[in-house]
């Protein structure tokens, strides 16, 4: 593995705690969590379209057409994480819903990883990624259990292991689209199209919905409006680098990168979020994944 790509993925995954942020502070202006995850997707795929034009590669948007059709669908991995995220966080809190996801993402990205799935190029699970994969779930549980996980209806816990495995799906998919059109960015950005399209139409089934405040807007803050770019920069990231290095790597780094954000927000209470006590039980747990994340990307 290239040595660049793991200071990278780590902060690719930190920069998840930053849009989890982002999308909170936006959430709380509009008092309805959808429109500020469609919002946020929106600016994600027009700051990808505007770069893509820069770079001159918006003319690839015309080989759109001649793609398989399950390769133009990994954006619904996208919607389907942020609405899971917004049912689940109520329900289940914020810890137990990211640690699910977290599992999710591990055991998809190893099961794509050992069969080749989607176009991934197989890699053999040896010894060392069973073991990996193996501390990195025990250290989610110890950081779960740490922060009060509970039992929750079987229903909840699939949904947020089948929103976590979305995200490495989605990945795999993206690179088969990059490489259909030969331009990563637009691939991006078409990506981000389909997402955030997928949350305009959740939000116009709604049964229920509040009204949108647009007038609360003033009191973001100019880093509440990045969760678009934040996001737009992970999936880009991921879908890269995943050719490269595999996928149970790519997405392990940037677990650790949200891990290690996670840890350092909640002890400084930064993002406008409550500052909470670090305990041994849960430093154990993130060195625990740590030492996951190292077994695996070795």
């Amino acid at each position: 593995m290239e040595l660049v790509a793991v200071p990278l993925l780590l902060a690719v995954g930190a920069l998840l705690a930053l849009q989890a942020g982002a999308n909170v502070q936006l959430s709380a202006a509009l008092a309805n969590p959808v429109s500020a995850s469609a919002l946020q997707l929106t600016i994600g795929a027009a700051l990808l379209i505007a770069v893509a034009a820069v770079a001159g590669g918006l003319g690839a948007a015309g080989e759109l057409a001649d793609a398989e059709l399950w390769h133009l669908v990994g954006g619904l991995g996208s919607a389907l994480y942020i609405t899971a995220g917004i049912l689940l966080f109520p329900r289940l809190g914020a810890v137990a819903t990211v640690g699910l996801f977290i599992t999710g993402q591990m055991l998809a990205s190893l099961l794509l990883d050992g069969t080749g799935a989607l176009g991934v190029a197989r890699e053999p699970i040896d010894a060392a990624a069973v073991a990996g994969g193996a501390a990195v779930l025990i250290g989610v549980v110890l950081i779960v259990r740490a922060q009060g996980g509970a039992a929750h209806g079987a229903h909840w816990i699939a949904l947020a292991l089948i929103a976590g495995a979305a995200l490495p799906v989605q990945g795999a998919i993206n690179a088969r689209l990059r490489a259909d059109i030969g331009a990563p960015i637009t691939a991006g950005a078409w990506s981000f199209v389909v997402a955030a399209t997928a949350m305009v139409v959740v939000l116009a089934l709604a049964a229920r919905r509040p009204r949108a405040r647009l007038d609360q807007l003033d009191r973001v803050p100019w880093w509440g409006w990045l969760g678009g770019l934040c996001g737009a920069t992970y999936v880009t990231s991921v879908f890269l680098l995943i050719p490269e290095i595999g996928v149970a790597p790519t997405i392990a780094l940037t677990v650790a990168g949200q891990q290690i954000a996670a840890v350092v927000v909640d002890r400084l209470g930064l993002l406008r979020l409550p500052r909470r006590a670090i305990g041994r039980a849960r430093v154990v747990g993130v060195l625990t994944l740590l030492a996951g994340v190292a077994a695996l990307t070795a």
